[in-house]
């Protein structure tokens, strides 16, 4: 295969990545060659597993779908909340804080209602609502357009807005984690916001339930292995015993073993 048609390939799966569902025609537009072409590219691309054709269309195979915002928030709570209680323990009245998109980061954000003072710099507006409650927070939101029913707001204005701040901790949250501690997200914007906020704080924060550990999703980000504090709900299983072995002094468990 050339490099111009495996760069290409590579970009259009980029592409539906960022958007779900796409249109072959739309496709052939944007990177400039003949509905041919592009047809050819496509089926190529649908061989694997992630993306599929329908209709004129390319788009994400069901399981690598995020699921919508509010069953997530509303699934394991007594989790999330150890999790929250957790990561609010280490965050001090008066820090800064990032805090990603995300229902286990808001899970956080919720912990956080009892500190005063705080600077909060995030994407995530649910999180945003529950610490304005406290009069003497300061919360930072970027501009742009708020991607519902989520909540938060991506692109690249968001890359640019946590560009400018840097902070104490970094709280954000995985779609799923890969056998191999690579954290997996939805969209690759998603993937650069959090690695802006975690280069951009002092420490790092990764608040995951114990469902996300083998949880599929197309966008690969950092790895678990890099990350200062690791705060989960209870160990996921056997499978991932070595994994958690090598990253145990830095590994918080918010309930043990109870499910």
């Amino acid at each position: 295969m050339s490099s111009k048609k495996s760069s290409r390939r590579e970009a259009i799966t980029a592409f539906v990545l960022e958007q779900g569902a796409v249109t072959v025609g739309s496709l052939a537009e944007r990177f400039d060659v003949s509905m041919q072409t592009i047809r050819r590219d496509v089926d190529a691309l649908c061989e694997g597993d992630m993306l599929h054709r329908v209709h004129g269309r390319i788009e994400l195979s069901e399981e690598f779908l995020n699921t919508p915002f509010d069953q997530r928030a509303g699934t394991n709570l007594l989790g999330k909340r150890a999790i929250g209680e957790t990561a609010a323990g280490l965050i001090p009245d008066g820090a800064t804080v990032f805090i990603s998109i995300g229902s286990t980061p808001l899970s956080v954000a919720q912990s956080l209602r009892r500190r005063k003072g705080l600077t909060i710099i995030t994407n995530n507006l649910s999180a945003a609502m529950v610490l304005s409650e406290e009069v003497s927070n300061r919360i930072i939101l970027p501009g742009g357009e708020l991607r519902l029913p989520d909540r938060d707001i991506l692109g690249n204005e968001v890359l640019d807005f946590f560009g400018r701040f840097r902070a104490e901790f970094a709280v954000f949250g995985a779609a799923g984690i890969a056998d191999d501690g690579g954290l997996l997200e939805f969209h690759t914007t998603e993937v650069r916001a959090t690695q802006k906020i975690r280069a951009n704080a002092q420490k790092s924060l990764l608040v995951v339930d114990w469902s996300k550990f083998g949880r599929q999703a197309p966008a690969l980000g950092d790895n678990i292995a890099e990350i200062d504090t690791i705060i989960i709900d209870r160990h996921p299983g056997a499978a991932f015993a070595p994994l958690l072995n090598e990253i145990e002094d830095r590994l918080l468990v918010a309930e043990g073993e109870a499910t």
